[in-house]
């Protein structure tokens, strides 16, 4: 699995823990959510991603988005 792939896959995990959170621990784990996606708006610009960074720093292979 490439690095892009990864991080997609740890973005997709971590939206849908923080939806069940939500729903069924508490109102206030929406916060987590507006996090994870301000997370990938920023990187979209920035083209930092902290999840690639610990991907790359656990020796998953390079894609092509996050180089």
């Amino acid at each position: 699995m490439t690095l892009d792939r990864s991080v997609l896959l740890f973005a997709g995990v971590m939206v849908l823990l923080s939806v069940a959170l939500t729903a069924f621990v508490s109102a206030h784990f929406v916060w987590f959510t507006v996090f994870i996606g301000a997370n990938l708006i920023q990187s979209s610009f920035t083209g930092f991603c902290p999840a690639a960074t610990a991907f790359r720093a656990l020796g998953i292979k390079k894609g092509c988005a996050f180089e």
